[in-house]
């Protein structure tokens, strides 16, 4: 066919080339006998070559060069038939998945250990912001009432403020109060419990003689007397310390009353300063998030409470001194769950173990400790905190341990509820991903829905099964 084209093109090529032969041979001619009419004939014009030659009709037919077919190239030839073409078709499937997964792990990795560092440097104002946040998800829900009533911003951000600062310096001076007034009876018993521990390591089990203990004495003194300069550097970052704790706590204050006053307005500059893409999944979150970090810190607060009272009611029927400071102390240490009221327990088992007369006062209160160590796990967590929090205790255990080996106590406070705020934002958006790929596919089966009813083919897809 090809060549047919070819032979069909050439001769419409030569007969357009005629063509123009004879119109040319045609001009001449006329052009001839004009000539010829001006001047007396001479000899008669042949009337068939007057006729002009009729010109043939060329049709030029201008194909569309057909497409491009890229032939596939051939493979090289592996001259080793044994063994893959290429390296990397060595590596096997789930090697490969493995390298991609660590790098990427390693990478993350790299992330988060620059981001603790920075946090580890700039410890003090990540504290008070987190104790910020901690105190004003206690606080806001009274703000929130206070507003609903008709009271004012200001006055009703200010009033809690207040009357929150002011619950934890009766806390405070109650602690102080307790402590300053048996301090006396407690130095007497412990004197008298140092004496009876002297007295059983001589002729209890241990069978030590007075010359062994007086041996040990003098090496304590000495090993003081040696590490002068390391307690004076001890005295100087003790002093550090303090000052630091003092700038935190007033930095939290600060941002508490903040939070309390003007939180939407921060809320909506850290959206501000959010990419345009990420907006409307982080603002869907933010109020999610801030709900379940309000339930966990209310919550906490009600298993602490319970913790201390029944500790400090059994320590206090047991007859050991310092029962209501003690059971300050362990309410402050119950919000790191699971473990935080069974260690601070342990102040009041040192106590009872240093003012008593017998080890029955000490074992009691161990056994009180643990008993309602496990009314918390089983009973209090999961009615109080189960829904808001929903972390499996291994998590709780295991956040606790890692935030204490990162952050000391402060770590261990707020790594829990980091965990349930975390693990919240993830669901929110997964299930936003799913909303989002349900629509999509709802969008998309109405366009083939409308494109078949326009186009009139009838649709023959299986209806979907009803619901239960």
């Amino acid at each position: 066919m090809a060549r047919g084209e070819q032979r069909g093109g050439a001769g419409a090529r030569v007969a357009l080339g005629a063509a123009r032969l004879t119109g040319f041979l045609d001009r001449r001619r006329r052009a001839a006998a004009a000539a010829e009419s001006a001047a007396p004939p001479v000899e008669p014009v042949d009337p068939v070559e007057s006729i002009p030659a009729p010109r043939e009709v060329v049709r030029v037919v201008v194909r569309e060069p057909a497409p491009a077919v890229e032939l596939p190239r051939a493979r090289p030839r592996n001259p080793h038939p044994g063994r893959p073409a290429t390296p990397a078709d060595a590596v096997p499937w789930g090697l490969r998945v493995a390298a991609e997964s660590a790098w990427r792990l390693l990478l993350l990795g790299a992330a988060l250990y620059v981001i603790f560092y920075v946090v580890d440097m700039l410890r003090l104002v990540a504290f008070a912001i987190l104790a910020g946040l901690l105190i004003s998800a206690f606080l806001e829900p009274t703000v929130s009432w206070l507003r609903r009533h008709g009271v004012p911003r200001a006055l009703a951000a200010l009033g809690t403020f207040l009357a929150g600062l002011s619950g934890i310096g009766l806390v405070g001076w109650f602690v102080f109060w307790q402590v300053s007034t048996n301090i006396s009876d407690v130095s007497a018993k412990a004197s008298t419990g140092v004496q009876q521990l002297h007295d059983w390591l001589v002729k209890g089990p241990m069978h030590l003689t007075p010359q062994q203990l007086t041996q040990f004495t003098k090496q304590l003194q000495t090993a003081i007397g040696s590490n002068t300069d390391q307690l004076t550097s001890l005295g100087f970052t003790t002093v550090n310390i303090v000052i630091e704790v003092i700038t935190g706590v007033l930095l939290a204050v600060f941002t508490t009353y903040f939070m309390l006053y003007d939180g939407a307005k921060i809320w909506n500059w850290v959206l501000r300063a959010l990419p345009s893409q990420s907006r409307y999944a982080i603002a869907g979150a933010g109020p999610k998030a801030w709900a379940t970090l309000t339930a966990y810190v209310r919550g906490t607060v009600a298993v602490a409470f319970i913790d201390a009272l029944c500790i400090g009611i059994g320590i206090q029927l047991l007859g050991v001194p310092l029962a209501m400071p003690l059971a300050v102390i362990i309410f402050l240490g119950a919000f790191v769950p699971l473990v935080g009221a069974l260690v601070t327990g342990t102040l009041a088992v040192l106590v009872a173990l240093v003012t008593s007369h017998s080890l029955y006062t000490p074992a009691m209160v161990l056994v009180v400790l643990v008993a309602v160590q496990q009314i918390e796990g089983h009973l209090l967590q999961p009615l109080i905190l189960g829904r808001a929090v929903r972390v499996h205790p291994l998590g709780v255990v295991l956040g606790v341990a890692a935030g204490s080996i990162v952050g000391g106590i402060g770590g261990a406070i707020v790594a829990v509820p980091l965990i349930a705020v975390t693990n919240t934002v993830v669901g929110h958006l997964r299930k936003r991903h799913a909303a989002a790929d349900e629509v999509f596919e709802a969008l998309e089966a109405a366009q083939e829905a409308a494109a078949q009813a326009g186009s009139g083919v009838p649709d023959h897809s299986p209806e979907p099964a009803p619901s239960s």
